[in-house]
């Protein structure tokens, strides 16, 4: 005999015996993860460098602090403060690294400049001259 052939009562079922019996309709949750996001940076590294190179107004140990915020974040699983963190770390190591770099460069124009001037001056201190070294000498005797 085939299964079509049986005729069950409306309130049971092959596996049941009646509907009190059964239990209630659950529901399955398929857990699909990170839908391809990648999770945010974390910009450790860049803040390293930027904390302990010149370090201007302390932004590059503020880009350090949110970097660890950020990594902190990520690992607790909470992304949506982990991406926070991480652009605002980004911000401040853009800032500290374009103040890394203009203070050098700003360094060197001004000693280029000097020497410009010093060169082309006339009858000021001339330090390379006969008399120039000593002359620098005499600014620092008692």
């Amino acid at each position: 005999m085939d299964n079509h052939s049986y005729n069950f009562p409306s309130d049971c079922t092959p596996l049941t015996n009646c509907k009190s019996a059964r239990k209630p309709a659950g529901s399955t949750v398929v857990n699909m993860g990170n839908t391809g996001k990648n999770p945010p940076r974390d910009y450790l590294l860049w803040s390293l460098c930027n904390t302990f190179y010149v370090n201007f107004c302390c932004l590059g140990f503020m880009a350090l602090i949110y970097s660890i915020k950020a990594r902190d974040q990520k690992t607790l699983g909470n992304l949506q403060l982990a991406q926070e963190c991480s652009d605002k770390a980004k911000w401040y190591n853009i800032l500290a690294a374009g103040w890394n770099l203009l203070i050098p460069l700003l360094a060197i124009v001004l000693i280029v400049l000097l020497l410009v001037h010093l060169g082309s001056s006339r009858g000021s201190f001339d330090f390379l001259g006969e008399d120039g070294f000593q002359n620098f000498l005499k600014l620092f005797s008692w």
